[in-house]
């Protein structure tokens, strides 16, 4: 079960960064904290976010964990960005349709 909210956990640029890492090519976590600027602990712990908010999944390789994103994670958010975007699109159009007279009761 998933326990932390994936917009919060992206609201890190450094979980943003990690979970684009992932999509484009899975890594350890020594791997993926060659390319930072922060210790592989903190790569552990951001990882941990990921996983928790169900971006990222995990499997072992011999002794290595490795970090992949987690497709149907980042389906849950497109499909709350389309549902934003359609409402929002629905709003403009009624506003744009609605004749001048009315929208100035």
């Amino acid at each position: 079960m998933h326990t932390a909210d994936p917009w919060t956990a992206l609201a890190d640029p450094t979980r943003r960064g990690l979970l684009a890492r992932v999509a484009q090519e899975p890594g350890s976590v020594t791997e993926l904290a060659r390319h930072l600027p922060i210790s592989r602990p903190a790569v552990s712990q951001h990882l941990t976010l990921l996983l928790d908010a169900g971006l990222v999944d995990v499997c072992r390789q011999g002794k290595r964990r490795i970090y992949r994103a987690r497709p149907e994670g980042l389906a849950t958010l497109r499909d709350e960005l389309d549902t934003f975007w359609s409402q929002a699109l629905s709003n403009f159009k009624r506003i744009a349709e609605t004749p001048q007279q009315e929208a100035r009761k």
